[in-house]
């Protein structure tokens, strides 16, 4: 039979849009459906920029229309045919986040161009070039690499770390995923600040036009081409390099001109932050050193006995924990107990020191609460301690009454975690980081064998096996080789901070993220929460998951445009505000912001979130009294750094 070529030409777009499309590959996406927003996605401002459906919104370069090369199957943009052509968008884009995944074919090369105008010959005159290829390909530059001027760079605090602990990552990151599978570009171009990002893992930062920009540009092939990355408007493209590719999930956030996101305000509440407790004074404490040096108060933990006393007591990263009467007439913090010589100083590892404070249930009875810290006698060591409160002075704790009912090795000085809390079933829950430095470099967060990355549940009330406390019998791995009893929960990357819901028992856990999104979670028994296959709800890095293992989606997760470094709070169960009844509160690290999230309890997803104040400065922390009301901590040189909220003032 002989077949025309037309027929010819259709068939092998079929058979290689089949090939591009192929379900062999297992991909690891958001687990929404393709060109669909998450609800995080559509909180934070992003469109789609392909519908699945049809080209809408793209053309060919310096045409009005698209070729036949350019098919759309299954929710797919694909590049099937050769003389597909590059594929602009009809709009141009100043300041802008791009997202998209693409599945480059087996020795393929493809690319992402920005800023293109029409000006030149070919899009690569104008618009710089971000690799799409496969890296096991002949091409000496790889994916997410800016052909020709930027390749991926490890951050100096990431050296910093890795060399405390005589650990070495490679140089260059390969976050890449092999041809024929999902991988997902991230690309930032602002006046401000520009980066590149696969799979979630940041690989360089770059600033259009400044001098060291042109200096790159100076040096590569591009030099020749005088309109060259100067353009700051212009289209996306698509580039035909003659090879299969496929794309789809392309999503667009436009920024303003700083670069910044208008913050979506569900609910601003009329409540404000203001010291608790102005007159307080902290024995032993002063804002200037001998030397005269500033010393600063960071107030880590605050909560209280539950013995009926109505005390407060706060934990300083320093060591010190303070007791005082809940009274906002209060004069003076006595120190309960000083531990600060054992206590490793938190000015030399930013995430250590003194991490957690939990009262026993039974402490009327018993005196007994635990401490987490991390110790200045063995270097990267987290100990876990009992502690008994002084039999003739019930605002003095025993500091010879220490007994260390756990010490874990910490690879890097950063991820220690260190919140613990009682549940309603009585046990002690620790919540620890995945070991520290960046991209999980050990792999801790999916590995049951290991401790990282994980919500621990111990029995402090009984012992066993020469430990100085027992598992729970209904810990959910208690029976399996390969995993640790003490794992209640895992796949997290650095908890901070947890709490138990006083009303429901329900155990919520903040969790850091790397370099994209922050998030909240209601934490389950056995519940795999993604680190480090997932960030949030999104792909991280080259390994994808277990497809046999199903992973908890967050209640609620944020985009680094809007926060950074969230910490975890508690449910409000006070009277003093009943607007708050019931709510989750949170903050975020570095831009101060609170907020306050109403969530359906059967299905743990979050209803709304309200914004309650801004700090401008970084909360450590949260914590209730004995009536359930919240309150939060922020570092101060002058003591004033526990708030609570309060209604503004018409």
């Amino acid at each position: 039979m002989k077949l025309s070529i037309q027929t010819l030409s259709l068939l092998l777009i079929t058979v290689l849009v089949s090939f591009v499309g192929s379900a062999s590959a297992r991909p690891c996406v958001a687990q929404t459906a393709s060109q669909a927003l998450t609800p995080a996605e559509q909180r934070g401002g992003w469109e789609l920029l392909f519908d699945g459906e049809t080209t809408s919104g793209w053309r060919n370069y310096q045409s009005d229309t698209v070729t036949a090369g350019w098919v759309v199957k299954d929710g797919v943009l694909h590049r099937a045919a050769s003389g597909a052509g590059d594929l602009i968008t009809v709009d141009q884009y100043d300041n802008f986040e791009l997202s998209l995944e693409y599945k480059i074919s087996t020795g393929g090369n493809s690319g992402l161009l920005f800023h293109v105008t029409e000006e030149g010959k070919k899009a690569w005159h104008t618009g710089p070039e971000i690799q799409l290829c496969d890296n096991a390909g002949p091409g000496t530059e790889k994916s997410g690499w800016l052909y020709q001027l930027y390749q991926p760079v490890k951050p100096k605090w990431a050296m910093n770390a890795e060399q405390q602990a005589g650990f070495a990552s490679p140089e260059i990151d390969d976050a890449t995923r092999p041809a024929e599978q999902w991988n997902q570009l991230y690309l930032r171009v602002s006046s401000k600040q520009s980066q590149v990002a696969l799979n979630g893992v940041a690989y360089f930062n770059f600033r259009k036009g400044d001098s060291e920009w042109n200096k790159r540009v100076a040096a590569s092939k591009f030099s020749k081409y005088t309109s060259f990355g100067k353009a700051t408007t212009g289209h996306l493209c698509l580039q035909d390099h003659g090879n299969p590719i496929a794309f789809r999930n392309i999503k667009i956030r436009k920024l303003s001109a700083d670069g910044s996101v208008p913050v979506l305000v569900e609910e601003q509440l009329p409540l404000t932050g203001v010291v608790a407790f102005p007159d307080l004074e902290w024995e032993g404490f002063d804002s200037i050193d001998d030397n005269g040096k500033t010393q600063k108060l960071r107030p880590m933990t605050i909560t209280h006995a539950g013995d009926g006393s109505n005390r407060m007591f706060v934990g300083t990263q320093r060591g010190a924990i303070y007791v005082f009467p809940n009274d906002a007439a209060v004069k003076e913090a006595k120190i309960f107990l000083d531990i600060r010589q054992q206590v490793a100083d938190w000015e030399k590892g930013n995430e250590e020191g003194f991490l957690g404070l939990a009262f026993h249930p039974q402490y009327q009875q018993n005196g007994q609460f635990f401490v987490s810290y991390s110790s200045a006698l063995n270097s990267r060591t987290s100990i876990v301690s009992r502690f008994s409160v002084s039999k003739d002075n019930a605002n003095r704790a025993d500091a010879a009454s220490e007994e260390i009912v756990m010490e874990i090795a910490q690879p890097f000085s950063n991820h220690n975690g260190g919140s613990m809390a009682f549940g309603h079933d009585g046990y002690l829950y620790i919540g620890l980081g995945d070991g520290g430095s960046r991209n999980d470099p050990l792999s801790h967060g999916q590995n049951l064998n290991t401790l990282m990355g994980s919500l621990l549940r111990i029995d402090v009330d009984n012992t066993e096996g020469g430990k100085n406390y027992a598992i729970p019998a209904d810990n959910p791995f208690v029976d399996r080789a390969d995993a640790q009893p003490e794992i209640f929960a895992y796949g997290f990357r650095n908890i901070w901070r947890m709490s138990v819901d006083r009303k429901t028992g329900a155990i919520w856990a903040a969790d850091v993220g790397q370099d994209f999104w922050e998030e909240i979670n209601m934490v389950e028994r056995g519940g795999n929460y993604g680190w480090s296959v997932r960030e949030g709800s999104f792909p991280f890095g080259n390994q994808s998951p277990d497809p046999d293992v199903k992973l908890i989606e967050p209640v609620w997760e944020y985009d680094h445009q809007i926060g950074k470094s969230i910490t975890g709070g508690c449910v409000y169960r006070g009277s003093r505000l009943p607007e708050l009844q019931g709510a989750y509160l949170y903050a975020d690290y570095v831009t101060g912001r609170i907020g306050a999230l109403k969530y359906d309890k059967d299905n743990p997803t979050a209803t709304k979130n309200m914004s309650l104040a801004t700090t401008g400065i970084p909360v450590m922390s949260f914590g209730e009294d004995e009536a359930g009301e919240v309150y939060y901590t922020l570092e101060s040189v002058t003591g004033k750094g526990i708030y609570r909220f309060d209604r503004v003032q018409p």
